[in-house]
């Protein structure tokens, strides 16, 4: 059975059409929001140190955290090196940030933790913040304290600190033994 030519030309011009539409660019992505609100502000320092004796290793206002950030439905993830005290919001999720330690180099089971508190705005409620987690995370056991939230996944990575003699290196005559007999023997001529 043969096919009228309108028919057909209006099967020819239906890829034509189909690829014209192909030429627009996709929408802009919308900016996330990234200022914590003022209610949720807080800005109080670090805590102090206990005593000059008391602190060993780096002062807690000097340290460093990474903390990690996932958002499961995009598939984004982010790392957040924040200070004590720091707050950072990353669209409908804030992190606030307390306090930071890792166990000196002497210790053992080697751990690094936070003090962090994750708050979420609530779906579809611009000016509803609820607090889902507040306490200590652990980089090597994080199923101690879990933030259990469907979109948001945060966790501790590193605590940027130092302790006493951690940064020089080994000087002393057994380090160079050491490395002396690792050195290849060599044969004069």
């Amino acid at each position: 059975m043969p096919v009228p030519a309108s028919l057909r030309a209006l099967l020819l011009a239906f890829p034509l059409v189909a690829l014209a539409a192909c030429d627009r660019d996709p929408p802009a992505p919308e900016p996330v929001e990234t200022e914590v609100p003022e209610e949720l502000r807080q800005n109080t320092p670090p805590p102090a140190a206990v005593s000059d004796e008391a602190q060993i290793g780096t002062p807690m206002a000097e340290r460093v955290a990474t903390i990690g950030v996932l958002n499961k439905r995009n598939n984004i993830s982010e790392e957040l090196e924040m200070s004590p005290g720091d707050s950072r919001r990353i669209g409908d999720l804030i992190v606030r940030m307390q306090a930071c330690e890792r166990t000196p180099p002497w210790e053992l089971p080697k751990e690094t933790g936070a003090f962090v508190q994750v708050i979420v705005r609530d779906a579809g409620d611009e000016d509803n913040w609820r607090r889902i987690f507040s306490g200590w995370m652990f980089r090597n056991s994080p199923s101690l304290n879990v933030v259990e939230h469907p979109i948001y996944d945060v966790w501790v990575k590193d605590c940027a600190m130092s302790f006493p003699g951690e940064e020089a290196g080994s000087d002393d005559a057994e380090g160079d033994e050491a490395d002396a007999e690792d050195a290849p023997a060599t044969n004069p001529a």
